[in-house]
């Protein structure tokens, strides 16, 4: 397919998964420095079985010593892999001050498991055991707290960790022949150590970014790539609030799964934009001159740098406000191979069958406003805040919908839906340009979206929402119930 523009018109076709990622730290002038290899964590004859603890530590990132929350010891936290089939059994420690939780960002599980209502208490402990569906696409999901009220400080403090889910698309040929790295991305504020700074109460309300941006908790972190083989990167983006515009220059690279799976054939990126809870696989040739080539994060606007630059120097003493700039996030390094041919990319992956048609059309507004219903919010969808025991919408079990999302803000509001995956089949009243399975889309100010979902072989109470955290937290989520 020929090279297009993936911007914001296609910022919901994403995804990652993850493999042993062939990382190292990048020091200013010597990007070829090591850093070690992230934890990894499979399953054995069907069963992924661990402990996993969220602890406030300090943690190395990017060679600064920041006092962060972290899974078992480390930032981000352990890569988890399984099979579509396997068991789970996580038993989550908590020794934080505060109350936690787990969602499974990504996996299409009962709601009565990936229970965002649940609370582990502070020093209390809970064992989450579930099998992931025998026809589980392979995906790249995250872990992450979703405890109300506490979500954006959580994530934003650590903890995060990457899930994946390995099936068909791990089985054809050129997949497999391909390396595998994964970049978890991450932004940090070393402002906020040691000297009793707090976040601004501005960067809670817009949704708190960090100045210092990791792969990995590595700046600038290295990637190998073999000399004519292929590299399929998965990109999670576990920041609060930041969205990322990437881009390879004079390099090709190509989409090959979005947030719930793969899309049916490699599509050609100039740019790719990920916003918060969103994921990317990309499969990446070693087609290119041998050398060292820079993962741009691009400036974006996500509908506040006017008022960010209107804000002059006084922004350097607001922790959690940021001015938008271009870097590098990671280097493509070339690495000697045996192959004197170049591998070639798969022609096919896998099809994505469109849904039928919505049995039912449903409006939700994203708004700023206060719900008196809820107290002092200032983020509301149709009109209300979240309340912990208020239904907002019911649906039924196996039925098609077509939700169509109008953000009436300025400012960007990512969209997530909890257990169902969907389509998005149109922004802006434009068709996507092809079909792939979401769980996240983002949409920026004034745009409207349409999303397609069937909701399939789970009943219960789950949860849709913003996926800037702190908009979460303020309010801007909903309940939404399944019945059979």
């Amino acid at each position: 397919m020929k090279r297009r523009q993936f911007n914001r018109q296609l910022a919901g076709l994403m995804t990652a998964a993850a493999g042993v990622p062939l990382l190292s730290q990048c020091g200013r002038n010597n990007p070829a420095s090591r850093s070690p290899i992230l934890q990894k964590i499979s399953s054995a004859e069907g069963l992924l079985e661990l402990s996993l603890t969220a602890k406030a530590q300090t943690q190395a990132v990017a060679r600064k010593s920041l006092a962060l929350l972290a899974y078992n010891n480390q930032v981000p936290g352990p890569i988890l892999e399984a099979r579509a089939g396997d068991m789970v059994r996580l038993t989550l420690v908590n020794e934080l001050d505060n109350p936690t939780n787990l969602h499974y960002h990504g996996l299409h599980i009962s709601p009565e498991v990936d229970n965002v209502f649940r609370e582990v208490a502070a020093g209390d402990r809970y064992t989450y055991e579930f099998q992931i569906p025998e026809n589980h696409p392979a995906v790249t999901g995250w872990y992450h707290p979703h405890y109300h009220l506490r979500v954006a400080e959580q994530v934003f403090d650590g903890l995060a960790g990457p899930l994946i889910v390995r099936g068909a698309l791990d089985e054809i040929p050129g997949i497999r022949q391909a390396e595998e790295a994964l970049l978890v991305l991450k932004d940090f504020e070393p402002k906020l150590q040691g000297n009793f700074q707090t976040l601004s109460p501005l960067a809670k309300r817009w949704g708190r970014e960090g100045s210092l941006i990791t792969a990995n908790a590595q700046q600038n972190s290295m990637v190998s790539i073999p000399q004519n083989g292929l590299l399929r990167l998965r990109l999670i983006n576990a920041s609060a609030s930041r969205i990322y515009q990437l881009q390879l220059p004079e390099h090709p690279w190509f989409l090959m799964a979005t947030d719930r799976g793969a899309i049916a054939e490699p599509t050609e990126l100039e740019t790719l934009t990920l916003s918060p809870g969103e994921r990317a696989e990309l499969l990446i040739p070693g087609s290119r001159e041998p050398g060292n080539y820079e993962i741009l994060s691009l400036p974006y606007d996500r509908g506040l740098s006017e008022m960010i630059e209107g804000m002059g120097k006084t922004v350097e003493q607001m922790p959690g406000i940021v001015r938008s700039e271009k870097r590098a996030i990671a280097t493509l390094q070339y690495q000697p191979s045996e192959r004197t041919a170049q591998l070639q990319l798969p022609k096919q992956l896998i099809p994505v069958e469109p849904l039928p048609e919505a049995d039912i059309s449903r409006e939700f507004i994203l708004n700023h406003g206060n719900d008196s219903s809820a107290g002092v919010t200032g983020f509301i969808i149709n009109n209300q805040s979240f309340v912990m025991d208020r239904v907002n919408t019911r649906v039924r079990l196996n039925q098609v919908e077509d939700w169509h999302i109008i953000n009436k803000a300025s400012i960007d509001h990512p969209f997530h839906l909890h257990t169902n995956r969907f389509q998005v089949i149109k922004r802006n009243g434009q068709p996507e340009p092809f079909r792939a399975w979401k769980d996240t889309v983002a949409i920026g100010g004034y745009e409207t979206v349409t999303i397609r979902v069937k909701f399939e072989d789970f009943v219960g109470r789950t949860v849709y929402h913003c996926h800037i955290l702190d908009h979460e937290d303020q309010g801007m989520m909903g309940i939404v119930e399944i019945e059979a």
